[in-house]
């Protein structure tokens, strides 16, 4: 930290101990309670999300999957391009060193539990820190993985995700696996093995790729095609050792449009499926939809989650929201019920998100300072989900929504529309029919109506 950065006035949080002895890190605060009958200004309780409640045959918990992120929650700072550091945790040292890094995971599972989630998500650089050499980084995520492996026995969480960190360093500065310069590559090749050979010790259940820096600033510098093709590549050799060492866990690509680069190869979900079809990587990935990010592609804030599970491709949600007023990625914890419900609307009828889940990749704002608003973000964030969660089974256990789309669309039933959706009609048959039939007659798309029909249920 700069000399010039303010020193905290805030008094440190006295480490407590528990009833079987060990360190508490949340003292005073203990398992969120579900309390429906509370009250406006009672925050450290669940008021919607009933983690056993049963919604279209399954319980609450099945359907979201929620997932704590290490990133934000347990490294985030409150700094910004802005500003100095905010948030001065109790538990923190102010060292980058091993002790530092295990304390902090211990932090991690205790607040799991209290919270109620039963996933978390990691980058390799969040949980260990980088040693001098290749050799000392791995030891040190070896090191701190055995103690994961240890708290993840203890408490029964499990890893929904692992990811590398293919972004922070200055090596990486012009992308990891689309770098210009072979060597660089080689390195992420060899973070990306080691990061594998740890997601299979703690058991993940997927892995994200996310191209930070995979993109371009300008295109004077830059070869499109060969950086693709070196992606793809890249894909195939991440393939080939998962097979190699028995890694079961889903591989997923995590859209972003823009932000640290000006222009990032997967711009949205649609960019990314016809990346992988043109590579044929199609049935080895699925998306880990960010709707932030969503939203900084120009999309709403829907779009992406539908997009890709229309195609089959919709593997897990890092749920968050931003500020599309701002302009870039917030990463703030998302209370808007309709953009929940529309989202669970696509997982209930996909049939849930498994192995995927719904990862709370949110930052608490930098003048959210108390270590209780840790646990007040998320717990408002968990109770918006189950808001939306029965909102979106009455959709659809009442139909009113998809009556009105199946009608819109009956044309393609039968006759002519049959033959075109079959894709066994031709330009020439086309024609006949309208020569025969004359000019179709219009029809409302009705979008004021729908869009009362949808309030009527949030």
């Amino acid at each position: 930290m700069s000399s010039f950065a303010p020193s905290s006035k805030r008094s440190k949080v006295a480490q407590g101990t528990n009833k079987n002895g060990d360190a508490e890190f949340f003292p005073g605060i203990g398992k969120i309670p579900f309390k429906p009958s509370a009250g406006p200004t009672e925050a450290l309780c669940f008021k919607h999300y009933n983690a056993q409640e049963v919604v279209m045959g399954r319980t609450m918990e099945d359907w979201c999957r929620f997932s704590v992120c290490y990133w934000h929650t347990f490294r985030g700072t409150g700094a910004d391009p802005f500003g100095f550091p905010t948030l001065d945790r109790p538990w923190e040292d102010g060292t980058d060193s091993m002790e530092n890094a295990k304390r902090r995971l211990r932090v991690a599972f205790e607040f799991f539990e209290k919270l109620g989630v039963k996933f978390w998500c990691y980058h390799d650089r969040d949980i260990a820190p980088a040693g001098e050499t290749m050799e000392e980084t791995n030891r040190n995520l070896e090191e701190i993985t055995d103690l994961a492996f240890e708290l993840m026995n203890k408490t029964g969480v499990k890893l929904l995700w692992a990811t590398s960190n293919f972004f922070a360093h200055p090596r990486f500065m012009n992308g990891a696996f689309t770098n210009p310069d072979a060597h660089v590559v080689a390195c992420a090749g060899a973070q990306l093995k080691k990061g594998l050979d740890m997601a299979k010790k703690l058991g993940a259940l997927n892995y994200v790729f996310w191209g930070g820096r995979e993109g371009f600033h300008t295109l004077l510098n830059t070869d499109v095609k060969l950086e693709l093709t070196n992606m793809a590549n890249f894909f195939k050799m991440a393939i080939a050792y998962k097979k190699k060492i028995g890694f079961t866990g889903t591989f997923l690509i995590e859209p972003k449009p823009k932000e640290p680069a000006k222009h990032q190869y997967d711009y949205d979900a649609m960019t990314v499926i016809a990346f992988l079809r043109t590579y044929g990587l199609e049935n080895e990935f699925k998306i880990n939809v960010e709707p932030n990010h969503t939203t900084l592609a120009g999309h709403c804030y829907e779009h992406d989650v539908v997009m890709a599970s229309a195609y089959g491709m919709l593997g897990s949600v890092d749920s968050n929201t931003g500020s599309p007023d701002l302009g870039w990625d917030t990463d703030q914890f998302p209370m808007d019920v309709k953009n929940t419900t529309l989202v669970m609307k696509t997982i209930l009828k996909q049939g849930g998100i498994q192995p995927g889940g719904l990862n709370f990749d949110c930052k608490v704002r930098r003048e959210s300072t108390d270590v209780a608003d840790m646990f007040i973000s998320h717990i408002g964030a968990m109770d918006t989900f189950a808001r939306g969660l029965k909102n979106a089974a009455r959709i659809i256990e009442e139909g009113v929504l998809d009556d009105y789309v199946t009608d819109r669309y009956s044309s393609f039933r039968s006759g002519i529309g049959k033959k075109i959706a079959e894709g066994t009609s031709s330009l020439e048959e086309m024609e006949a029919y309208v020569q025969k039939h004359g000019e179709p007659e219009l029809k409302s798309g009705k979008q004021e109506y729908l869009e009362g029909v949808l309030n009527h249920y949030v």
